[in-house]
């Protein structure tokens, strides 16, 4: 153990104590210490978390903080865990679709609530006590389905690509929109004059034709709940 109470080797966070050292009874939790690292991700993003950020936040030294939390990277997994809380945990209903597509949903308002959460999705922050029940209730949910566990646990981790990816894309959108000095629906009508123009030429039939037959997903007002859904319910159909 280093100063500070940082670790000199390889160590889980989960396997420590919850406070190195001795001395009195702990002062914070690690509860209180995520939920504050949360918090202020919520408000200001990833880059806004920093140990002195979270120790003033809760009231506490910088470095009195390390003995709770040795590593910057031991507060991001305190952080993934504490919102893989959030996850309802429901029963498996015995239809293996409709139970990833309803942890798919979860997960989409998950990654929502909490933005900077896909930058942290990795195998190095995924195996805390919530992380790991929530595993284990995917693989409840998967039951039914007659394939190895290494490939179930390839299924989910496509659904969660796939869902990361997903709203990756919404908040890229709605960060443009609110940066736009103009109105979204301004923006659009603009470039779908624009877009409008390029296909009468008739240098696009194949475009022009994919576009007459449907609403583009791109469009303002596209249910995106619809469109998430069947991406998701396209992955899993691929599965027997």
């Amino acid at each position: 153990m280093t100063a500070g109470g940082r670790p000199a080797e390889p160590e889980v966070i989960w396997a420590r104590p919850q406070r190195a050292g001795r001395g009195p009874r702990p002062a914070h939790s690690r509860d209180s210490i995520a939920a504050e690292a949360v918090r202020i991700a919520d408000a200001e993003g990833i880059e806004a978390v920093s140990m002195r950020r979270v120790a003033a936040g809760i009231g506490a030294g910088t470095m009195s903080l390390y003995n709770y939390v040795p590593r910057k990277e031991d507060l991001y997994e305190l952080m993934v865990d504490a919102v893989s809380g959030e996850y309802d945990l429901t029963p498996p209903s015995g239809r293996w679709r409709d139970d990833l597509l309803a942890l798919a949903r979860q997960t989409r308002a998950l990654m929502r609530r909490h933005p900077w959460l896909p930058r942290l999705l990795s195998p190095v922050y995924g195996f805390g006590p919530n992380a790991l029940r929530y595993l284990e209730h995917s693989l409840a949910c998967l039951g039914p389905l007659e394939a190895s566990g290494a490939e179930k646990l390839e299924l989910i981790a496509s659904v969660n690509g796939t869902v990361a990816t997903f709203v990756a894309g919404e908040l890229a959108l709605a960060e443009r929109a609110r940066s736009l000095p103009w109105s979204e629906a301004a923006e659009e009508g603009v470039r779908t004059a624009w877009l409008g123009s390029r296909l009468a030429t008739g240098e696009y039939p194949r475009l022009a034709a994919a576009l007459t037959e449907g609403t583009p997903v791109t469009a303002a007002g596209t249910d995106m709940t619809d469109v998430f859904d069947r991406a998701v319910s396209r992955l899993l159909a691929g599965w027997s």
